[in-house]
């Protein structure tokens, strides 16, 4: 009997909608994942930020009229996304012009391939002629970024034991991935994005885990999972255990599993409203230095929309990370590293050079002008009248 097909999405069979355009308004989207926008969800410095210059700033599913989608295809001008590195790819490359505004590297989620801890399974020569899992998409309008990380992980695991995808079966499992604009995921609205946290046990829910059951039940005999977060939830139960881990290595090459996590804005926001950017970038370094110093605080923010076990794991897989983004050479190497994976393995249509797509004037400004707010602060407590702007301070002798 022939497998029942699975539905497929598209843009003719779909009618997307967003909130109408009013640049007073600045809308924001994040992924589950460590970033310093998680965090300020409960600081709120951002929005502070905007107060100050008169726009309001909102979570992009707080209104009624925009649906998820623009979270994937960036389809709204108004919107600033942090969030996983390869739908922001694919959108720069076949889709909308976008500006990178900052990343934040997680030095140490690479992934791991998972077998059942039953098997005699300890190696990945072990699983030599055995099935391995990924993930397909049936949604053409936006990226299929779990199936590019399984992808990419999965070969790269292959590679560092000298093994090649000819060596094992990759069995397929694609799924609708339809749910995007449902009239019952349109109906609540939520003030921010941690409010779908919270109605959901997202730790143990298995749509964050596709291939699980798959795996449970013997249907295939390995699956990739990112290092850390969904490892420590998933051998938490006692049925799986991982047998290699790219975290591990010293080459930091291996780490981009749909990271760094990657901040943008339409090239039209960049162009038209540059401050709006800058805005969100001040926020994002407040929110990132005071994480930074409280790491522990931090974690307790992050447990709450993050897939790791708990608060102590949480803090210990951010113990080391710098949650201020930035634009260093070392992370657009990075970026570039999953934009030419998408390439060569068709994820994506056309290439594009990542630093031009870099736009670290705006991050230097958001830099500038807390700095300046902070000379001004602290002159002012000491000095009859603040003192003036650092860059036109005279040269004194």
């Amino acid at each position: 009997m022939a497998e029942p097909k699975v539905k497929e999405t598209t843009l003719k069979n779909t009618k997307l909608s967003t909130v109408p355009l009013n640049w007073k308004e600045v809308y924001y989207t994040n992924c589950p994942l460590v970033s310093a926008s998680n965090v300020d969800e409960g600081l709120g410095l951002t929005k502070k930020e905007y107060k100050k210059i008169g726009v309001k700033f909102a979570y992009m599913r707080s209104t009624p009229l925009t649906d998820w989608y623009p979270h994937y295809i960036h389809n709204q001008e108004n919107l600033i996304r942090f969030g996983g590195l390869f739908p922001p790819i694919e959108v720069h490359a076949d889709i909308r012009r976008t500006r990178l505004l900052g990343v934040t590297q997680m030095p140490a989620e690479g992934g791991v391939m998972m077998v059942r801890a039953k098997d005699d399974i300890y190696r990945m020569a072990d699983l030599e002629g055995k099935k391995i899992g990924i993930s397909k998409s049936m949604n053409k309008i936006k990226n299929d970024w779990w199936r590019i990380q399984e992808h990419q992980g999965i070969e790269l695991m292959l590679r560092m034991n000298g093994m090649t995808m000819g060596d094992i079966q990759l069995v397929e499992f694609p799924y609708a991935d339809d749910w995007y604009n449902l009239p019952e995921m349109m109906v609540a609205t939520m003030e921010l994005s941690i409010d779908l946290w919270l109605k959901r046990d997202h730790k143990r829910d298995l749509a964050f885990r596709p291939l699980e059951t798959a795996l449970e039940e013997g249907i295939i005999d390995a699956m990739y999972m990112q290092t850390k977060p969904l490892q420590q939830v998933s051998e938490a139960t006692g049925k799986f255990a991982a047998i290699e881990d790219l975290s591990r290595y010293p080459d930091w090459r291996l780490q981009v599993a749909n990271i760094p996590a990657a901040i943008t804005c339409t090239d039209v926001m960049a162009k038209e409203h540059p401050e709006l950017a800058v805005t969100f970038m001040k926020g994002m370094i407040r929110a990132g230095r005071w994480a930074n110093e409280n790491k522990r605080a931090a974690a307790e923010i992050l447990d709450q929309q993050t897939f790791y076990r708990d608060i102590e794991h949480t803090y210990q897989g951010i113990r080391d990370v710098d949650l201020v983004p930035n634009l260093s050479l070392l992370n657009l190497a990075a970026v570039e590293i999953g934009k030419n994976f998408m390439l060569k393995h068709g994820y994506i249509k056309n290439d594009f050079d990542v630093h031009k797509w870099a736009a670290p004037e705006f991050l230097e400004q958001a830099a500038r002008e807390l700095l300046e707010e902070q000379w001004k602060k602290t002159t002012k407590s000491k000095l009859p009248s603040a003192a003036a702007a650092l860059a036109s301070a005279g040269r004194i002798g």
